[in-house]
């Protein structure tokens, strides 16, 4: 008997198990973890608008959430409210582009519902001109992400990742941790007393709250947008 068929069927079976999930959608293995998708790439189910705004500014289009330029758009927040988690996604923005994600969102502070991992054109925006603490993957205003971090060019996709457990939070960026935070630490403390939201009260505590997609008037698209429940 020749193995040769046996063995080549084997290997593109095995090929086929490593290989990613088509966009939005998951893996067995994803599945497996516990991941759930929050995009289906064909409606914005699971989403609705921050604090009973009138919907508008998002469409879904090529398996994408866009949120549209220039035009009277709201933010949108998932409809579960989440604790301890790995919410991960992926991104592009054009040149001097501005969007990100927000966590831990309550709908009883408007002004500064919670604290923003940061997308933007580092280059091309004037906010990233201010400072690193504007950055892409910085916590927006408070804390810097890591100098070397791997950020992609405009018009390419990132992959970006938060993390929570407990009182700790990663922001992950292209594979890379560039920023780990204590939620409540002399840290965080000090970033807040500099920034603008020292005066929301409230504001950088851990609640189990919502996570936010922004609207800046730029164009954005996310695909392959997930989470996963840390218990």
């Amino acid at each position: 008997m020749n193995p040769r068929p046996f063995l080549a069927f084997a290997t593109l079976v095995a090929s086929a198990a490593l290989a990613p999930a088509a966009d939005n959608q998951l893996t067995a293995a994803e599945k497996a973890a516990g991941w759930t998708l929050l995009f289906d790439g064909k409606t914005l189910n699971g989403w609705r608008p921050y604090a009973n705004k009138p919907a508008g500014g998002w469409e879904v289009v090529d398996g994408t959430m866009h949120a549209i330029a220039k035009v009277k758009g709201t933010e949108l927040i998932t409809e579960k409210k989440y604790n301890d988690f790995e919410f991960a996604w992926e991104w592009k923005i054009p040149v001097a582009g501005n969007n990100g994600v927000k966590y831990f969102v309550t709908e009883a502070r408007t002004k500064s519902p919670g604290p923003e991992y940061q997308m933007l054109d580092d280059v091309g925006h004037p906010d990233g001109k201010i400072g690193a603490h504007r950055q892409t993957a910085s916590f927006y205003e408070v804390l810097a992400p890591a100098a070397d971090k791997p950020l992609r060019k405009p018009g390419e996709w990132n992959q970006s990742k938060i993390v929570v457990r407990g009182k700790t939070v990663e922001h992950w960026l292209n594979g890379k941790n560039v920023l780990t935070y204590e939620l409540g630490s002399e840290a965080v403390k000090a970033g807040i007393a500099k920034s603008k939201f020292k005066n929301d009260a409230g504001f950088g505590d851990k609640i189990t709250g919502h996570i936010m997609l922004t609207y800046h008037q730029d164009d954005c698209w996310f695909r392959n947008v997930k989470i996963r429940e840390i218990k």
